[in-house]
């Protein structure tokens, strides 16, 4: 993937390290079904087990509490089902993915959480919303998807303690980039996922704090210590952990980097660009930005042209570009949206991604806007 373009959507999905890869064709090679008792499944089941283990010590949990899923989506849904005996309200920032954001925006007890311009959540409002809330339930995400904005979890989770309640940390952004350690979150369900780390998609897991609620009505084999029923996809899943352990913190730096680099240079060609949350805390390689005037959907026609890889946002909405919800739970004019555009950078980006990027864009913005003037 990066060979033939500039790829620089890694929030999307990662291109898949070289050592996942591997880790998926020995576990390919390996065969076996985990739950069989003979040497193959026994192989299967070491495999499985010993992915466990590392994903459980990335995230600072024992490996009995991480529960391998399909991904970050069904991680959600599975934490919703865990907790939903042990909730009366639901409090649901107004930034959360789509994944969480649709599964609960139309449920009677849920209250949306607002954010600040900056879009970071308003801690006033959540004090105000738990105040009279129930058994809350508060889902509230680490680092947002499209912005990279890091939400302040730790006071989050303070409140929401004192308050009796239960937190749900979607930390699939987050995890790979930047330490996430459940108990310094103080969460009690936390969500990763494999392709956001360069593992193989059809990979993440739902982390349980020590005594977090779990209930379900899923019934089978008994897989997963009976929390989620079904043969383990042990390939993707051991991609997924060898992809989390080649994660370290070097890259952070290094994308860190890229993104200031980039950032810098196109407020240096384009004096209106904006950069999305650029005074809150962020990921180390993502920007959202906006040029006035040039709107998403065609500049990402015309840039993929250019062989540049880019979102306007969110990337799970089947190939639609469409008005970004963040951006307006922030208050920034529709107009405006419409134009944002998002780089991500990781762990195989460079420096000539960045500049061709730039370079792209440059020819983007010069070409719509003498299309504009024509029209």
């Amino acid at each position: 993937m990066t060979d033939r373009m500039a790829y620089c959507d890694y929030n999307a999905t990662a291109p898949v390290r070289p050592i996942a890869v591997a880790a998926v064709a020995r576990a390919l090679e390996a065969g076996g079904n985990p739950s069989s008792v003979h040497a193959a499944g026994r192989a299967a089941k070491a495999i499985l087990e010993g992915a466990r283990e590392t994903v459980g010590r990335a995230l600072g949990a024992r490996a009995r509490d991480v529960v391998f899923t399909s991904g970050a989506t069904e991680a959600l849904h599975l934490a919703l089902e865990a907790a939903r005996d042990s909730y009366g309200d639901l409090i649901v920032s107004e930034i959360e993915h789509d994944a969480l954001w649709e599964a609960t925006r139309n449920a009677d007890e849920m209250a949306p959480l607002r954010v600040t311009a900056d879009g970071v959540v308003d801690l006033a409002h959540l004090d105000e919303l738990l105040e009279s809330a129930k058994r809350p339930l508060v889902a509230v995400m680490l680092a947002n998807n499209e912005t990279g904005v890091i939400q302040p979890v730790a006071k989050i989770a303070a409140r929401v303690r004192e308050a009796g309640g239960l937190l749900l940390v979607d930390a699939s952004q987050a995890a790979g980039r930047i330490p996430v350690d459940i108990s310094a979150l103080d969460a009690t369900y936390l969500v990763v996922s494999s392709h956001k780390m360069g593992g193989p998609p059809g990979a993440g897991a739902l982390v349980l704090a020590t005594g977090a609620p779990f209930t379900t009505t899923r019934r089978g084999g008994g897989q997963e210590l009976g929390r989620r029923p079904g043969t383990e996809n042990v390939p993707a899943v051991a991609g997924f952990a060898a992809a989390f352990d080649a994660s370290v913190d070097a890259e952070s730096t290094r994308s860190a980097a890229l993104r200031d680099r980039f950032e810098q240079q196109l407020i240096r060609r384009h004096a209106d660009a904006l950069i999305f949350g650029q005074g809150a805390l962020r990921l180390p390689n993502t920007s959202l930005f906006a040029l006035p005037g040039a709107l998403a959907e065609l500049a990402l026609i015309a840039l993929d042209l250019e062989g540049v890889a880019l979102s306007s946002g969110a990337a799970c909405s089947s190939g639609k570009v469409k008005s970004s919800r963040v951006l307006a739970a922030m208050g920034v004019a529709p107009a405006l949206a419409k134009s944002a555009l998002r780089a991500s950078f990781g762990w195989a980006s460079s420096e000539d991604d960045v500049d061709r990027l730039l370079a792209a864009l440059d020819k983007v913005r010069a070409r719509l806007g003498a299309l504009e003037s024509v029209g």
